[in-house]
């Protein structure tokens, strides 16, 4: 299924959802972040996706990480919640989402890195070798606010 990402775009479809949803900031040893790059528009991201009944919040990012990358992980850490009202995800099935994500800090526990059908790639990748790859600004904040280690978890 196809996905685009409206960021504070006037001519974007109205929203006619929310999904809770979550993204695994994953580090390695050397302080390299989990990334795919995605199968539904090719950007790349954190691993992540929504929240089905019946599961913690938190294990959904278990979850969708060892789905998406082979890779079992253990939350260690909140590092935000990312609701912008500007950011609209609209999807090829008529659904238009509004961005409602709870980003976690997470550790490798386990498993081996492998793609899936929600990614075409997934790589450790360095703070300094993020700039060119496509990643689209709210999840590239994310990113950012991982990386920086803030005291206190982003609320926006």
């Amino acid at each position: 299924m196809s996905r685009i990402d409206h960021i504070n775009d006037p001519d974007a479809p109205a929203p006619n959802s929310v999904v809770p949803s979550t993204v695994a900031f994953v580090t390695d040893e050397q302080g390299r972040v989990l990334l795919i790059q995605r199968s539904d528009n090719g950007d790349w991201a954190l691993p992540g996706g929504g929240h089905d009944l019946g599961e913690h919040i938190a294990d959904t990012a278990i979850r969708e990480t060892q789905e998406e990358t082979g890779l079992d992980i253990e939350i260690i850490g909140i590092i935000g919640l990312y609701t912008d009202p500007g950011h609209l995800i609209e999807y090829g099935d008529g659904e238009v989402r509004q961005q409602f994500s709870i980003a976690f800090r997470a550790k490798p526990v386990g498993g081996m890195l492998r793609t899936s059908s929600e990614s075409t790639q997934v790589a450790w990748v360095a703070s300094n070798d993020l700039g060119g790859l496509p990643i689209n600004p709210s999840m590239r904040m994310r990113i950012e606010h991982g990386f920086a280690n803030r005291p206190e978890p982003y609320i926006g």
